[in-house]
């Protein structure tokens, strides 16, 4: 009986986290919304989260242009070194980033507020007076998530990009013109279309999956911090997920 109950516990886990993701998807267009809990919590996001994406989004850049270099230089084709920083840093490295610091910094905050929230009862007694928790806390701090993993999608292409340019004309003298001239031939909206999907979705998954951990911790302090690490763990793998799945079909869906 005990081993039946290990073996269903994950999956009773699964189809309460979906269920209660259909559910806040469904209360986001219910009113009232809460804006100020909106606006708090991307304000929240983004404070954490804005100098950890700029300082990883610069060795990331660096490091795929730099070897990307090395070979176009083998090719005789150094001047196309702008259409892979732009490429890689739309594409690819802004989507990676994002997921890094999203799931390293916003979710685990997310996760650990709802947590002690839970277990000092606050989101019981919310219930008890006639709150929605759902409404008041998540649905607010989800699509927070959301707001800013596009923001920080956005600064990570642009300091890729920069951080790119600096260092191929500085570092590895290509020139100034052909790197400019070369970065609009493989990306364009379609491109940058898709890495924004991509940063929303991850948003939405990183700040449904710490909701979820945090509201449904148990064990006291303890509780929360086996929380906040398998908030970590449980969004990486689905940030990672939905990263191939979105480039397959954004690959697919321009060529």
């Amino acid at each position: 009986m005990v081993a039946l109950e290990s073996a269903t516990k994950p999956v009773r886990a699964v189809g309460d986290f979906f269920a209660m993701a259909v559910e806040v998807l469904a209360l986001i267009f219910k009113p009232p919304f809460a804006w100020r809990e909106f606006l708090l919590q991307a304000w929240f996001i983004a404070r954490v989260s804005i100098v950890p994406t700029i300082m990883l989004s610069i060795p990331f850049t660096v490091l795929a242009v730099f070897v990307l270099n090395i070979l176009l230089v083998e090719f005789g084709a150094a001047d196309f070194s702008g259409t892979g920083a732009a490429l890689g840093a739309v594409t690819q490295i802004g989507p990676l980033v994002t997921v890094l610091v999203v799931a390293g910094a916003a979710a685990t905050a997310m996760c650990a507020d709802l947590g002690a929230r839970t277990i000092r009862e606050e989101i019981d007694a919310m219930r008890v007076l006639g709150i929605n928790p759902l409404q008041r806390l998540v649905v607010p701090r989800v699509l927070a998530a959301m707001f800013v993993a596009l923001l920080l999608n956005s600064v990570v292409a642009i300091v890729g990009v920069v951080g790119g340019f600096l260092f191929s004309v500085f570092v590895q003298h290509v020139t100034p013109g052909a790197f400019v001239a070369g970065m609009t031939l493989l990306t364009g909206l379609p491109e940058v279309v898709i890495s924004l999907v991509k940063a929303g979705l991850f948003g939405l998954a990183a700040g449904l999956i710490a909701c979820y951990k945090g509201l449904s911790v148990s064990g006291g302090p303890a509780g929360v911090g086996t929380a906040v690490n398998e908030t970590v763990v449980f969004t990486f793998m689905a940030l990672f997920l939905i990263n191939v799945i979105a480039t397959a079909v954004g690959v697919k869906a321009t060529m």
